[in-house]
């Protein structure tokens, strides 16, 4: 099993940048692909992108592409969400989550594919 720990998130501005971490214990990021997800009050949880389990592709939703870009260190075990010019819509509660397969697929985009979540955090972009 492995625990995903989510930080990073806070209130900004719209126009302003946050970074979001998800760190892992107990297991290395290697074996899992790794999904970001949010969740807006009284939503399902959207799909935000990926970064593949050998951390060399990453795909987005439409309306992130071009301001997020998904990392990872792997000396640190933390893939990293960085956001940058914020707008009120991306106001949500920030998950990542992981799953234990090779490549990327239309698949990827449902949260139902994955195995473990972190417990989020907030991010509140404000105008």
């Amino acid at each position: 099993q492995v625990q995903l720990v989510e930080s990073g998130g806070g209130w900004v501005q719209a126009g302003g940048s946050l970074r979001l971490s998800c760190t892992a214990s107990g297991r290395t990021f290697s074996s899992y692909a790794v999904g970001w997800f949010r969740q807006a009050p009284g939503k399902e949880r959207e799909f935000v992108g990926v970064l593949s389990r050998s951390g060399g592709r990453t795909e987005y939703v439409d309306s992130v592409k071009g301001r997020f870009t998904i990392s990872r260190d792997d000396v640190k075990n933390t893939v990293y969400l960085q956001m940058n010019s914020l707008k009120p819509e991306d106001t949500a509660v920030y998950y990542c989550a992981v799953r234990s397969a090779f490549g990327l697929n239309d698949r990827f985009r449902n949260a139902y594919e994955y195995e473990y979540w972190g417990q989020g955090t907030q991010v509140t972009v404000s105008s």
